[in-house]
């Protein structure tokens, strides 16, 4: 369809990531979690900015990310219209049997690394985020 060069694997920074979860999917903007225990707070968002396509589960483990496969790319050619610049692919555990494929397309990924609290602290630093449902007492 088109001469643009492949999608390759996405690569994060080196951490423990194996647990993701859905923190964000709003028009505009797909946020997923990142850590090694999602309870208290994560370490990495990956952030799609204008998805177009995501189909994964709300919460996975130790996903394995790989190059989209040329019929996957293929059909979201067709799907969509055209080529996302963005199009991330990877297999995930869910709780199943086995793995899951799963599948993000999207205009942009920024990954965005640092601590975000998933419950309010009183004692939080100074310009530490909090997940997007955290209500701040007062």
């Amino acid at each position: 369809m088109t001469d643009l060069p492949e999608h390759a694997a996405v690569e994060l920074p080196k951490g423990s990531w194996w647990d993701r979860d859905v923190v964000a999917w709003q028009p505009g903007e797909f946020r997923l979690a990142a850590g090694h225990d999602l309870t208290y707070h994560h370490g990495l968002e990956p952030v799609f900015t204008d998805p177009l396509l995501v189909a994964c589960p709300a919460s996975f483990h130790d996903p394995e990310f790989r190059a989209p496969a040329p019929d996957g790319v293929l059909a979201v050619e067709r799907r969509l219209g055209g080529r996302p610049a963005v199009l991330v692919a990877f297999e995930a555990g869910a709780g199943g049997p086995g793995p899951v494929s799963c599948l993000v397309a999207a205009e942009r990924l920024d990954v965005v690394h640092g601590t975000v609290l998933r419950h309010w602290r009183a004692d939080a630093a100074a310009g530490q985020r909090f997940a997007p449902w955290v209500r701040r007492e007062k």
